[in-house]
């Protein structure tokens, strides 16, 4: 029975929109106060909800890091009176999907049900949110995988060139720290810590709220003014702005392995910035474009440097990074950073050709719509578009904006924001021959 339900909620989640770029959003304030987007789609009785409480991992602090992972982690380990096993099985049965993830700015819920199964679904959530067990099995057996998973990263160059990278660009702010923790923390925290977590990082001022599907915004209000009462009001302090460390050169730390790995960055723009679409436009020639892009072409193509290199604007809320990121073998790596940054350096210098830019528009203009197949992404993207401060028609008017980016402008950008003297790289591994700045 569970397997044939599970079949049925995975047929809607794909039969739900038909991809478009025409959402019709609407904006909803709950008697309770807390504000949400809803698109309703009576086609299919099913519903995608997707929460984001702003925070994340970033609440942390140094002597408790991991802490709000593990709490997120352990939200669907037990709660109210059902243990890890019993909130599974009633989660499965109902046909139910219920998730929980964290970054270092959020924590996501992601819901999708039902239309039938709404009540006894969002009693399962709310449990999950107000009332999660933490109990002593389930801690500990979510401790031991976590602490598997740091002891395996120490010994992954990928995972290693994260930790660097992070730590050396943001130095004491909160974006520096390993969002899982480390081995000495998460060994040490307990269920106290968890609890305030728990009341720390799920309040009601940084609920952000996206619904999909077969619900009315009359349904959606009541809905949520049930599932988030008695959560507290407000939360700590958010973490300020960082300021990126960025001087240039190339930082190398030594890690045996026959292939190293290259992290790299300099500084970015502002989401609301002005110039933010020529930038992205620009970013997609440069290394954004998969196959397509310069850097692609120059690495990979033509010199067979690597398997693959790319670059992207970094915008997490304190932070605007230009980063990227490839691996090649040890004695090749410092021809790559090489290729890299004369690349950098000659899109700064000269620009892009307007048949560049033209085919770079009608990409991220024909690709743009793809990304709304279905309820739960668009129930994703209606969140992250809150986060952003962006407006409900940002959907519709998003392409005009990429298409009204102009040769002249994209160009003026290149030679003031790409800045190969600050494009500082991180290496974990075992180079030849490359000029370091720091060991």
């Amino acid at each position: 029975m569970i397997r044939t339900a599970l079949t049925v909620l995975a047929a809607l989640a794909a039969f739900t929109l038909p991809a478009r770029a025409e959402i019709n959003i609407k904006e909803i304030t709950t008697p309770g106060g807390i504000e949400a987007w809803l698109v309703e789609e009576h086609a299919i009785p099913f519903i995608a909800l997707e929460l984001k409480f702003r925070g994340g991992a970033g609440l942390d602090t140094p002597d408790k890091l991991g802490m709000v992972h593990l709490m997120t982690v352990l939200l669907e380990e037990g709660a109210g009176d059902r243990d890890a096993r019993e909130f599974a099985k009633a989660r499965d049965t109902l046909a139910s999907s219920i998730s929980f993830s964290v970054d270092h700015d959020t924590i996501s819920v992601s819901t999708r049900f039902l239309t039938e199964n709404t009540e006894e679904t969002m009693a399962l959530l709310r449990d999950a949110l107000t009332a999660p067990q933490f109990n002593d099995e389930a801690l500990e057996r979510v401790r031991a995988q976590v602490l598997s998973v740091l002891q395996s990263d120490l010994k992954d160059p990928e995972e290693l060139a994260n930790l660097y990278y992070y730590r050396d660009i943001f130095g004491d702010h909160p974006y520096a720290f390993p969002m899982n923790g480390t081995l000495e923390t998460v060994a040490a925290l307990t269920r106290d810590d968890l609890v305030g977590a728990l009341e720390k990082a799920i309040t009601r001022d940084r609920v952000y709220v996206g619904a999909v599907g077969d619900i009315t915004a009359e349904e959606l209000s009541t809905l949520l003014d049930n599932l988030l009462e008695g959560l507290p009001e407000s939360g700590p302090d958010l973490p300020q702005m960082a300021e990126p460390d960025l001087p240039g050169g190339v930082r190398v730390y030594e890690f045996e392995t026959p292939q190293s790995v290259v992290r790299f960055a300099q500084p970015g723009i502002d989401r609301d910035h002005p110039d933010f679409f020529a930038a992205y436009v620009l970013n997609h020639i440069l290394g954004g474009g998969g196959f397509e892009s310069r850097l692609m072409s120059e690495v990979r193509e033509k010199r067979g440097l690597t398997y693959g290199v790319y670059s992207y604007l970094s915008i997490p809320d304190y932070a605007n990074l230009w980063a990227g990121g490839t691996a090649s073998a040890n004695d090749r790596v410092a021809e790559t950073i090489r290729v890299i940054r004369e690349e950098w350096t000659r899109m700064r210098d000269e620009g892009v050709t307007e048949e560049e830019l033209r085919d770079a528009q009608t990409y991220l203009t024909g690709a743009y719509p793809l990304r709304f197949d279905g309820n739960g992404p668009i129930a994703r993207i209606a969140v992250s578009m809150q986060l952003d401060d962006l407006p409900t028609d940002y959907i519709r008017t998003r392409n005009d904006k990429v298409n009204a980016v102009t040769l002249e402008q994209i160009n003026r950008v290149a030679r003031e924001r790409l800045d190969p003297d600050k494009l500082t790289f991180f290496v974990v591994g075992q180079p030849e021959g490359l000029d370091t700045t720091t060991q």
